[in-house]
């Protein structure tokens, strides 16, 4: 019979092991025992979510260091290099959906890149490694890196039109209740229904653009709040669908790609988003007609990403309502992300350590990194090897014109 400390000690390090695959791994909400609701510990799978973050907070590391430098070409590059660098290790057969553009536009994260190592599932990914890239270059609040994944043929292709209306709930706002089709007093009347307040305290975010001016002239008529942002409306959608968010809705027109991807979260957080493609000209109206688009149609979250095998995570790059932006201190930086898994429904907020001199698929020698300390820019100058987690559970490059 061995010694009762050596007992001990093996149970010990059998529960830290235990402890630190699940870390590894998602659960399907289930039943433990009959009539008890709770996750299923017996159908544990793995959570591709979970890898993700690793991307993001890697893109965001990089980005984070042009923070108001002024150069968002530079911020956006950082962004892009590291994001691809980690997600070819992730275990995947991944297609780029909704990417930097064509590939003869875009020389990484083009539209129909290979990504991952290939020796699991077949997914589509959509990126936008720098959400905010003038936010980033100004020093504003609000710029996140974003990743959504989904079975392969599940995500919207956007084709040639680069805009959509959009209109985006919280889950509080039943989703056949709001439609594109109806007026902004119809809308902001069904959500102020649904959240039981009167329209004068209803929120309505959009993005300070020139051709929102009759969207605000409509919502201020009826009475709503209205928020503006620069730029950032991913981050922006999936705002509505926070518990005790400061915003209840999101209208406007925005970025197709970036409504692709805020569908993926929502669907993920309960919430709603519509949108219909919104062509800024005659030429993209054609190309859109020739590939048998239909303009009129409103398209639902289902349309933009079907079934529930979808997956999002983002981190921030710059302070925001959304995730606190990244810190960096002697020696490493912290992160703070969201990520999400449509069919178990876990929306989790990570708080991560960073410390560079570990090694890691994100780490670079640290004499490069010693290079950019100086000034000098070198590709992927982050680390997140040594990185600690501190994870919270609950049941979430347009132009201006």
């Amino acid at each position: 019979m061995p010694p009762k400390g050596l007992c001990l000690k093996t149970h010990l390090l059998a529960t830290f092991a235990v402890l630190l695959w699940l870390t590894r791994a998602d659960v399907d909400t289930g039943s433990v025992s009959e009539g008890v609701p709770g996750p299923d510990y017996s159908a544990v799978q793995r959570n591709l979510a979970l890898e993700l973050v690793r991307v993001t907070e890697a893109a965001a590391l990089a980005s984070g260091r042009w923070l108001g430098k002024g150069d968002k070409n530079a911020a956006d590059k950082a962004a892009v290099d590291m994001m691809r660098k980690v997600l070819n290790s992730v275990q995947m057969d991944g297609v780029v959906v909704i990417g930097e553009g064509e590939k003869d536009e875009a020389p990484m994260l083009y539209c129909g890149e290979r990504i991952g190592d290939g020796s699991s599932m077949p997914v589509d990914i959509a990126v936008d490694p720098l959400d905010g890239t003038t936010l980033t270059a100004q020093g504003r609040n609000g710029a996140v890196s974003v990743i959504a994944l989904a079975k392969r043929g599940s995500l919207f292709d956007p084709g040639p039109v680069m805009y959509m209306e959009k209109l985006a709930v919280g889950p509080q706002v039943p989703a056949h209740t709001v439609s594109l089709n109806n007026s902004v007093a119809q809308n902001l009347e069904a959500v102020a229904l649904a959240l039981d307040k009167p329209i004068s305290d209803v929120t309505v975010l959009m993005l300070d653009r020139p051709r929102h001016a009759d969207l605000v002239r409509q919502c201020r008529e009826a009475g709503a709040r209205i928020r503006l942002i620069s730029d950032g409306d991913v981050g922006g959608a999936i705002e509505v669908a926070k518990a005790g968010a400061p915003v209840d809705v999101m209208m406007g027109i925005g970025g197709t790609p970036e409504g692709v991807i805020a569908a993926c979260a929502l669907k993920c957080m309960g919430g709603s988003l519509q949108g219909r493609l919104w062509p800024r000209n005659e030429e993209e109206r054609r190309k859109a007609v020739e590939r048998g688009y239909d303009l009129t149609k409103v398209l639902h979250v289902d349309d933009l990403c079907k079934g529930d095998d979808v997956y999002f995570a983002a981190t921030g790059v710059s302070d925001g309502d959304l995730l606190r932006g990244v810190r960096y201190f002697s020696g490493g930086a912290s992160t703070n992300s969201i990520v999400m898994r449509c069919k178990s429904g876990t929306v989790r907020f990570i708080e991560t350590f960073h410390k560079w001199e570990k090694p890691s698929v994100t780490n670079i020698p640290l004499e490069e990194h010693m290079k950019v300390q100086l000034g000098g820019y070198a590709s992927g100058v982050v680390g997140n090897g040594a990185a600690v987690g501190f994870a919270a559970v609950a049941s979430p490059q347009q132009k201006k014109f």
